[in-house]
């Protein structure tokens, strides 16, 4: 079941297909959390703003801490006003907002949220279509998804006409036996269908130009293979340490928190072959034969290795001096938990046989910066004596996902002056000159596609499990072989452990600097 009709726009020669979610109630588990407060209200309230939403629609609020609609109104009013929007609509947003507590393990809750379901489609005239939003920990997506399965609430039938949504947030699993147990427990209630597994990074405008540069440019994708491109970096920086997750994290750790998920999701955008249509499934089966083809990895090699992982000590952030991870409240006094991880991934097929793929992530680095790197290969002559092939800068295209969304290509070009005088210029486009303002939020982009019922943007099954079945013999193999594999150190505020460097450098490359 979809939206209705897409509508088509041309503008500056430009193309732009909006599609109009039909109306909907939206059920949010969770809500009295910081994701509801901070990104999913915000995100809805833009939808609404922008025309997206309509007057048909509602928010039903719910979590285990006591409130009445009024002060969930009066939360939600304070998290919008704090981001400076307009009052008037506001207060228009807050007469479809409702809030119910309970116990998610008590059949009572689910029994009244039916009961407010039905009137609220009613007053809201929604047709019965509702979306489940889980804000929650993992452990309680299975007794949720149970609860509203005993009042029949996901069902989907002719009678109700209606759709049936539910959203899960990360992780989806702790490693490939409970992703695997997840999913048998969740498609005892529901559908493929009816399960979106999200990962906020795929909303980025970004990351979701990855296809668009590569698949409606012709300049580009010629070039887009092994016989121009020398490797690729990926990096996820963050500048902040583990804060008020501390205790999640500690039990997590980098590989779980960011690379099993979002490092792999973008690695396997970039490398993708092209879909036959932009549909949902096409491009995800494109996604997860990327992920089949991924060399497995060899945990620990002194001489030759494929995987560094590091964890943050005291130093400087902007000038300001920070703790150390293990002087983090909420960690373990003997922690062995990575904040950082490094890794070397090689794609065994035709097209990028022999590039490597660095990916690096981590907490408390020198910036935040999210970008991903195309470094292409060197010219293969130099007709600028003396000049040699390896005093040509390599060309390098930089997409940019965070903090400033766009994307730059670096090459070189002639410099006023004498007959020789070259350097590295840029080329660049950004999303916020030609938008004029504030780039939308992922999960403004997401949770329309929800409402809507495209799932291009998201995990499906067997992305999920083929993702774990590359990460958990790491996981096991540092629980069961520590000594082998050790957990570097490096000051906050640096460019990660200098171990790190090692990923390049016996390959004659080098990170570019964060």
């Amino acid at each position: 079941m979809v939206g209705s009709k897409p509508i088509v726009t041309f503008e500056n020669n430009g193309f732009c297909m909006t599609e109009r979610p039909d109306p909907c109630g939206l059920v949010i588990f969770g809500a009295s959390g910081d994701l509801t407060s901070r990104k999913l209200i915000p995100a809805i309230y833009q939808l609404f703003n922008k025309k997206f939403m309509g007057s048909h629609f509602y928010i039903i609020g719910c979590a285990r801490t006591e409130l009445s609609t009024d002060e969930f109104r009066k939360k939600i009013e304070s998290a919008l006003m704090e981001l400076n929007y307009e009052p008037v609509h506001i207060h228009e947003f807050l007469t479809h907002c409702f809030y119910t507590a309970g116990d998610y393990h008590s059949p009572d809750l689910y029994k009244r949220l039916k009961k407010e379901i039905k009137e609220l489609n009613q007053t809201f005239q929604c047709r019965q279509n509702v979306l489940f939003y889980m804000a929650t920990p993992p452990y309680l997506y299975v007794p949720i998804t149970e609860g509203l399965t005993k009042e029949k609430l996901p069902r989907e039938t002719i009678e109700n006409r209606g759709f049936r949504r539910f959203v899960y947030e990360k992780p989806y699993g702790r490693d490939l036996e409970s992703a695997i147990q997840l999913d048998r427990d969740l498609n005892t209630f529901l559908s493929e269908h009816q399960i979106y597994r999200i990962d906020h990074y795929l909303g980025k405008e970004t990351v979701q130009n990855i296809l668009m540069f590569r698949f409606a440019n012709s300049i580009v994708e010629p070039v887009w293979n092994h016989h121009y491109i020398d490797h690729v970096q990926i990096t996820v920086a963050e500048s902040l340490g583990v804060g008020h997750r501390a205790g999640y994290y500690d039990q997590s750790g980098q590989l779980r928190d960011m690379f099993q998920n979002h490092m792999l999701q973008l690695l396997s955008l970039i490398a993708i072959e092209q879909p036959s249509t932009f549909a949902a499934d096409q491009v995800r089966d494109e996604k997860v034969k990327v992920l089949r083809a991924i060399e497995p990895f060899v945990p620990c090699n002194s001489q030759y290795p494929c995987i560094i992982r590091g964890q943050y000590q005291a130093g400087k952030i902007n000038g300001e001096m920070v703790s150390a991870y293990l002087d983090e409240k909420g960690t373990e006094s003997a922690s062995q938990t990575e904040s950082y991880l490094a890794a070397r991934v090689y794609i065994n097929n035709w097209r990028w046989k022999e590039v490597p793929f660095y990916l690096r992530t981590g907490k408390r680095l020198k910036s935040k910066v999210t970008q991903i790197a195309i470094v292409f290969k060197s010219v293969p002559h130099s007709m600028f004596y003396p000049l040699k092939e390896s005093d040509l800068a390599n060309n390098i295209l930089l997409l940019n996902v965070q903090p400033d969304e766009g994307i730059s290509l670096k090459m070189q070009a002639k410099m006023p002056g004498t007959k020789i005088c070259m350097t590295s210029v840029k080329m660049e486009f950004n999303y916020r000159d030609i938008l004029g303002g504030k780039v939308p939020e992922p999960y403004e982009r997401l949770l329309l596609d929800c409402m809507i019922g495209d799932q291009t943007l998201f995990w499906r099954y067997d992305g999920v499990e083929l993702a774990w079945q590359l990460v958990t013999p790491v996981i096991d193999w540092w629980k069961t072989n520590p000594e082998e594999c050790p957990l570097f150190y490096y000051p906050a505020g640096s460019q990660g452990p200098i171990e790190a460097e090692n990923l390049l450098k016996l390959e004659g490359r080098q990170w570019l600097p964060i």
